[in-house]
Parts: C-alpha cells; sequence; structure tokens
C-alpha cells in the first residue's frame, strides 16, 4: 500500500516549520487542503495527473492560493473506497482540512463525500461527478470541475447518431461510473445496441470481449476503459485487425498520458472530451507550455480540470477573504470568477458545470509523432440530466 504524502507549502512556511507544526496550532490564515487520488496500479497515471495539474497551479501561486498560505496533503487511495474513507476522516479530524479534491472515481468519491459534508469540508472534484451528488444528493460544499458522469458518453452517443451509425457495441468497467458511461450513451444515441459487455475493473485482457465485438458485427465500438485498461484493450483491439473494420469510438479510453504507450494502435480513433492540448486559448496554451516544461511529460484532462480546481479555489479565497467565512467562499466559487484552460466556465445551480464536449481524433503528424486533434464541438453549454433534482436553485 504506497499512502505516500507530498506537501506543496510557500517558502515562507517552510521556514515557519509549519510541516512540523500540529494541526491543531496550524498558522491561522493558512489553508489546509486534502488532495485524495489514486496514484497506483492501472489508473495510477491518471492520479499522477491529478496532483501534478493541481500542484502546478499551486507553484504557479509561490504555495499561495489566493495570497494565502497553501499546505496540500496528497494520499493515495488507490481504488479502495474504506481505504479512501479512512484517510479522508483522518485529514478531517487530525490535518483539520477545509478543502478536500482529487477524486477520479465515483465510488471513492461517494464513500467519502458524507464525512466532508458532515465536517463542513468543501468537496472539489477534478474528476467524479456521480449523478447522486449532481441529483438529490447535490450539496452546497461539493462543486465539480469537469462533467455529470454521464455527458462524456452523452457526447459521443450524440456524434454517433449524428453520423448515422446503426449499431454499436458497448464496453464498460463493472462499477458505478462504468454504468452511468453506458447509460449517458445511450441518452443521445437511439441506434441499435448488438451488445453490452461489463468487465472487471483492472482487467487487462479482451481476447474474450474482443471475440464477442467481432462475432456481433456493429457498426462501431463504444469503449470506456480508463488507464491500464484502455492502454491493453486498443493495441489488443487493433492486433485482433479490427480498428478498421469496427471504428473504435470512446471516453477516457486514449488520452495524452496513455497515447504514448498504445502507440500506432490508436491511429484512426476518436474520443470524447471537454478539452485538448490544442484549444487555442491562452490559460490553456500557458497551462500545456508550465506543464510540459515542469513535469517533462503530456497532460490530460485529469491535469487540466485538476489545474482549474486550484485556479478555482485561488480566485475564490481572494474574493471571500479566506476561508473562514464559509457561506462567503461557497459563493466565491459558484461566481468561478477564474481564467479556466476550458475558455470560459459557468457553474450550473447544482455547482456542476454548464460546458461544451468535443469530439477529438488521434493522428500521425508527419514527424511520425502521434497526437489528439479537435474534430469538431458536439454539444454546446450542456446541463446534466440530474440539476433539476438538486434542491439548490
Amino acid at each position: 500500500m504506497n499512502c505516500g504524502k507530498f506537501f506543496a507549502v510557500s517558502a515562507l512556511a517552510i521556514a515557519a516549520g509549519a510541516l512540523s507544526v500540529p494541526a491543531s496550532a496550524q498558522p491561522k490564515d493558512q489553508v489546509r487542503i486534502g488532495l485524495i487520488t489514486t496514484l497506483s496500479g492501472p489508473t495510477g497515471a491518471q492520479g499522477k495527473n491529478i496532483r501534478d495539474g493541481f500542484n502546478l497551479a499551486v507553484d504557479e501561486a509561490g504555495g499561495k492560493l489566493g495570497g494565502y498560505d497553501t499546505k496540500v496533503i496528497v494520499d493515495d487511495v488507490q481504488l479502495r473506497p474504506d481505504l479512501a474513507l479512512q484517510t479522508v476522516n483522518k485529514l478531517i479530524e487530525q490535518d483539520k482540512i477545509q478543502i478536500l479534491t482529487g477524486t477520479i472515481f465515483s465510488n471513492i468519491a461517494l464513500a467519502v463525500a458524507k464525512p466532508a459534508f458532515d465536517a463542513k469540508v468543501f468537496f472539489i472534484s477534478p474528476n467524479a461527478g456521480p449523478e447522486q451528488l449532481a441529483g438529490k444528493g447535490c450539496s452546497p460544499y461539493f462543486f465539480n470541475t469537469s462533467w455529470q458522469n454521464d455527458q462524456p458518453h452523452e457526447a459521443m452517443g450524440a456524434y454517433l447518431q449524428e453520423l448515422g451509425v446503426k449499431s454499436v457495441y458497448l464496453i464498460a468497467p463493472n462499477y458505478v461510473t462504468g454504468k452511468a458511461a453506458l447509460r449517458g450513451f445511450k441518452h443521445a444515441y437511439h441506434g441499435k445496441v448488438v451488445g453490452e459487455r461489463y468487465v472487471t475493473l483492472k482487467q487487462l485482457d479482451y481476447a474474450a470481449e474482443i471475440s464477442e465485438i467481432r462475432a456481433a458485427k456493429p457498426d462501431a465500438l463504444f469503449a470506456f476503459l480508463p488507464g491500464g485498461m484502455g492502454i491493453n484493450f486498443t493495441k489488443q483491439y487493433a492486433q485482433a485487425g479490427l480498428t478498421e473494420k469496427i471504428p473504435m469510438y470512446s471516453a477516457f479510453t486514449i488520452d495524452a498520458d496513455t497515447l504514448p504507450a498504445i502507440g500506432d494502435a490508436a491511429v484512426g480513433t476518436y474520443q470524447s472530451n471537454i478539452w485538448n492540448t490544442d484549444f487555442p486559448n491562452e490559460a490553456s496554451q500557458n497551462f500545456v507550455k508550465h506543464f510540459e516544461a515542469k513535469y517533462h511529460y503530456t497532460p490530460n484532462n485529469f491535469a487540466a480540470t485538476s489545474y482549474d480546481v486550484a485556479r478555482l479555489i485561488s480566485a475564490a479565497l481572494k474574493q471571500a477573504g479566506g476561508i473562514t467565512n464559509k457561506d462567503a467562499f461557497a459563493a466565491a466559487l459558484k461566481k468561478a470568477d477564474f481564467k479556466s484552460v476550458l475558455g470560459s466556465f459557468t457553474f450550473n445551480t447544482n455547482h456542476f458545470p454548464i460546458g461544451n464536449f468535443y469530439v477529438l481524433k488521434v493522428v500521425k503528424g508527419a514527424d511520425g509523432k502521434l497526437e489528439q486533434v479537435t474534430v469538431k464541438k458536439v454539444m454546446a453549454n450542456a446541463k446534466d440530466a440530474y440539476y433539476k433534482e438538486c434542491h439548490m436553485k
């Protein structure tokens, strides 16, 4: 079990010996943030992006988000809701965090939401957006900077519907977000689903599933297989000779982080997302440049939305005069008055974004380098399907 911690603090905090000071004696104006994510296992690369994107924004602020001394405590909770709950209870009770972030997987987010809300800790997710927290279980303490889980998959469903694709085969992991993914896809796609397979989370061998896809003969495949799952599936799918016969469309199966490991097997595949490295706005271009200079790899959407979380917090701290007045801080968060890598950013009444979704394609340039290029916008100013169930108006 790797539960290593990384502390991002200002030089002033280090000089004051902040790391060795008990939580009860922490400086009054210090903002304490717990970042729980998945840093080990097949999906560890996503957690690495989450951590690095957030810490880049803290570093750019000189260790002082919104001008306030900032302490970030990073914990690897793997893919274990029980470990996440244990970790968050410790972060709340011992470390006295005021903000929780970093969640990728919705089973983790759902496991820690109640203790965070009960303690009046702001929970700002860069990724996980389960329907429960978008609808009836929404909270004034929960915000999300990416999407409600169904939406990226709904976007690809809309694209295949627009293309006139008559039949598809669907594949996703057997957990809450995997089920939400395929449900979201079917919100917008109304053709024939010839197969729907849920696989084991962390599964790496897809011979049986690929045989099923070949036999089903769909016009297209839609896959949601994050991290190492996507690397292995995409390579095996291409090795089986199916990429050209049954085009592969996906969400969070192929991204800038996994593309080097997948290689040419990804060429010609399509992905849905809210962001890409080729976005022309200044905030996005600066983010990519600074991220690559600092970490020596290309950021994916997880890094981008986590970077946005930190910049959102920074803007809200500055506007609210800190975090002591929780109502003022919540109101400042909701204003979202910061320069997002997405180009524009607005929260809906349930504290989920009203956003745009795009289709990307993997191509190989003249220099032989693989990259994702933005093909088109498929959903504009999209609201999730659950916001009307939220009590916040």
